[in-house]
């Protein structure tokens, strides 16, 4: 339904706007055939109420057929409506007015047709401006989301850094390695300060190029790595020109934090965690694979970290990038396709 017709006052205002466009017609009829002013009011405001509504119909043309400049196909049919829809309307209904009221018409509908015509073509280009400031601000409101998301995203990944039972396990692990390996140990301290170092650095930023977000990764799955030992194998497979294209912070995360909770920290034998991306047609694809006890899997692997990557894509490109999650051929595959802001790769 047209937005002005779901509101009483919204039409009444509408209707108003139209008693100015009814006295400029009114006077246009007189000052070009010589009509009387009563006439001319009697048959045109009749006329201009049924038209006022005729004139609402652009705005479903409108949102079909969006106008991107030159468009001839659109502009072809928007003349076409106008003078079928609009200036026909327009004459037709004059016409009829003046023969119920006994007011002729004749030698006038050229007059009316053609202000028939430019009416309906205004509308059109009102509707065109309306949407276009609606769809301008609805991208505001989704950047303004996506920078909250990312925001919130941020937090979650610092809340996760300093979440007791993380630091648990790595201090536990580095308690364990200090009487057997102290080199190993320094090791681990070192890269989890710079895994913390690393997320506190991303405060004031929204979007990195896919080789800082995969070093993310990297560093926290390097502290995992020390606890796991060989129980978790990483394979990483990064075609070229894809480390440059721009990524929402801390997109991956979530992902590679899925699979080590929910994939190798349930096999006693351990597995594998592989990270690939390929650039197809100006999109970068990444999958994200892991080993998983299939016996285990619950509504967990698609909780609040999967919820919150396909939320943030969704607000970020709308429907140019997408998640796909599940389990294929004995892995668990999380798979994400996002454009390639940085363009093509050399």
């Amino acid at each position: 339904m047209h937005p002005i017709l779901v509101s009483g006052r919204r039409l009444l205002a509408y209707l108003l706007v139209w008693i100015p466009l009814l006295a400029f017609l009114v006077y246009v009829a007189w000052a070009a055939g010589g009509m009387a002013w009563a006439d001319a009011a009697v048959v045109l405001a009749p006329a201009c109420l049924i038209y006022a509504f005729d004139c609402l119909t652009p705005w479903y043309i409108c949102r079909v057929r969006p106008l991107n400049a030159p468009d001839a196909p659109v502009l072809a049919g928007l003349w076409a409506t106008a003078a079928a829809g609009g200036g026909l309307t327009l004459a037709g209904i004059a016409w009829l007015s003046g023969w119920l009221f006994n007011r002729p018409v004749n030698g006038r509908f050229a007059l009316f047709f053609a202000m028939g015509t430019l009416l309906y073509l205004l509308s059109a280009g009102m509707h065109y401006a309306v949407l276009g400031l609606e769809a301008s601000r609805q991208a505001e409101r989704r950047a303004a989301e996506a920078r909250t998301l990312a925001r919130e995203a941020q937090l979650e990944a610092l809340k996760f850094q300093i979440n007791p039972h993380f630091l648990f396990n790595s201090l536990h692990s580095i308690a364990a390695l200090a009487t057997l390996d102290g080199a190993r140990a320094r090791e681990m301290c070192v890269r989890l300060a710079e895994l913390l170092r690393s997320s506190l650095g991303l405060e004031s930023r929204e979007r990195i190029p896919l080789q800082e977000e995969l070093a993310l990764a990297r560093g926290y799955l390097d502290v995992e790595r020390v606890r796991f030992g060989d129980r978790m194998r990483v394979e990483e497979t990064i075609e070229p020109g894809c480390s440059q294209c721009i990524v929402p912070a801390l997109l991956l995360q979530p992902l590679v934090e899925n699979a080590v909770k929910h994939g190798i920290a349930g096999l006693v034998e351990g597995g594998f965690i592989r990270i690939a991306a390929r650039w197809r047609s100006g999109n970068v694809v990444i999958a994200i694979e892991n080993s998983f006890d299939p016996e285990a899997v619950g509504s967990a692997r698609l909780g609040m970290g999967l919820a919150h990557v396909k939320r943030r894509l969704a607000i970020r490109y709308g429907e140019e990038a997408g998640l796909e999650a599940g389990p294929d051929q004995g892995v668990y595959r999380v798979l994400l396709h996002l454009p390639c802001e940085a363009g093509t790769p050399a």
